[in-house]
Formats: structure tokens, sequence, C-alpha cells
């Protein structure tokens, strides 16, 4: 057993953090043989770089011998907080570490009074998935990342365009709507990111998405506004977008725009959870 403390994180701690991200997902991916989640090391220190600065990021490391091993992040933006990345050094791993990276980061959201927690976790990954499920987390809907090249499609009487920052409250009714919490100040980001678009369906905004890819979350009323929003000539970014695999309407559609599945996720959550209302895609923090 490695013997470790924790403790927050601060601006040193980026390029081994980073070092350490990169490691952990490519050793993981690589034993299942899946491709990896960075293309290169120094993608995950950028990464790595925003976690620690970011005001509504909260983050630990895991010492040993005053070495980093490992580190966990809770995202606090809106009042759902989302785990990750939680990556420990592959030479270090062992189940004691990660668990109380988790501990940690569920007290850390116990303390803010949050209702629930949520993640998405690798489903090749059979240890994380029986960590998060012995500390609570329920597996509420299996994911497939879905990438491929950018395409238009047209779907009539849905039209897509950039997001502004007026149609920020009117996306985040369609995200109560639909999921029951807010998301204003993601989706707020997106705006000034410039990956956040709307679908307007009879003069409304029935659907948006803050981008395609593991960092981007998508909401619609139905199925009509994935499509457009997923057809809208944006760039698929990184591994892809996660689709809910129950979703098999937008998965034959997807195939057939030339799309393809890459890695299998899970959504999970601890707390509170309402089953949506509508269609949607969740990032990589749920």
């Amino acid at each position: 057993m490695t013997e470790f403390n924790l403790r927050p994180v601060n601006h040193g701690d980026q390029e081994r953090v980073g070092k350490i991200i990169y490691d952990a997902f490519y050793h993981i991916s690589n034993v299942h043989n899946f491709p990896p989640d960075f293309a290169s090391e120094d993608i995950a220190v950028e990464l790595a770089g925003m976690l620690l600065t970011h005001p509504s990021i909260y983050g630990i490391v895991a010492e040993s011998d005053g070495v980093v091993i490992g580190s966990n992040f809770l995202w606090e933006a809106d009042e759902v907080p989302g785990v990750g990345p939680i990556t420990i050094d592959p030479g270090s791993q062992n189940s004691s570490i990660g668990k109380a990276l988790m501990l940690d980061v569920i007290h850390r959201a116990e303390q803010t009074n949050a209702n629930s927690v949520r993640l998405v976790q690798a489903a090749y990954h059979n240890r994380s998935l029986a960590l998060y499920t012995k500390l609570g987390f329920d597996a509420v809907s299996p994911l497939s990342a879905m990438s491929g090249p950018t395409f238009n499609a047209i779907i009539d009487g849905y039209d897509t365009r950039p997001m502004t920052a007026d149609d920020v409250d009117y996306a985040d009714a369609v995200c109560i709507a639909v999921h029951g919490i807010s998301r204003k100040n993601e989706i707020a980001g997106s705006v000034d990111r410039g990956s956040g678009y709307v679908v307007e369906h009879r003069g409304l905004i029935t659907g948006y998405t803050t981008g395609l890819g593991y960092f981007g979350h998508t909401v619609g009323t139905t199925n009509e506004e994935l499509k457009a929003l997923i057809g809208s000539g944006q760039e698929i970014t990184g591994p892809g977008f996660l689709l809910p695999t129950t979703n098999s309407v937008i998965m034959r559609w997807c195939f057939e725009n030339g799309l393809r599945i890459g890695h299998p996720m899970t959504l999970m959550n601890r707390g509170v959870y309402q089953v949506p209302r509508g269609a949607f895609m969740p990032s990589i923090l749920y």
C-alpha cells in the first residue's frame, strides 16, 4: 500500500497533474484496446492548467513523499456539481487512493448542500464502475461517444444559429424543463467560448448545445433538436459527443450521416435525479 496524504491543488501542480491525466487515460484505454482520450501529453497539461485556475473548479491531489500521484476535481459552476477527471499515476494505483479522492469531493459537495453529484465513467473500466457504485452512485444511462466528420443536415422547421447572451435564459429554461436543473453558468460560458448554438422551432428556442464534444452538453425538447444541432456544421471535437445508447433513433441517424461509435461510457448520479423529459446528450461531467 502506498502511503499518501491529500491536499488542495496549487498552480505548481500543472505539469505533474497533466502528465498523470495523460498517462492514466492512455494506460487504461490501451489495456482495453481503445484509442486514448488525449492525442498528446501537452493537451492534458493544458487541461490541467485550466482545472487548476478555474474559479468554479475545486481540486485535490494525493501526494506521496512530496510527489503528486493522483488528483480529482469537482466542477461547481451550477447547482449540480460534476466530478472529474479523477486520475492516479499508473505506477501508484490502488483502490484506497481513488476512494480517498472520491470521498473528498463527495464531502465537498455535501458541504455546499448539493442535492446530487454526477459523473461519466468509461464503461470498460470495471474498477471505477465498482468504486463509484460502492460510494453511492447509480448508473442512469449508458452512453456512446460518437465521432466523425462535420456535416450539414436540413431539419424542416428547426433552424440553428450561434447562441448569444440574450439566448442564455431561454436555453436554460429548456434545460430546466428537460432535466429539472439549471446549467445557466455553463450555458453562458459557451457563449463566451463561441461554442454555443441554439435551435429555434416556430419562433421559440427549443434546444441548444454548449458544444459537440466531451465538454459540451446538448438538450432539446425532441430528437429533432438533436438532429438539427448535430447537423449544424459544427466541428465534432476530441473523441466526440456523448449520445445515450438507448436513443436508437438518433444513433441510427448518426450512422446514416457517417458518424461512428468510439468509447462506451456510463452516466452516473449520486442523490436526486430526474429522468429527462426530452432529448439530451450529456457532457463528460453529466
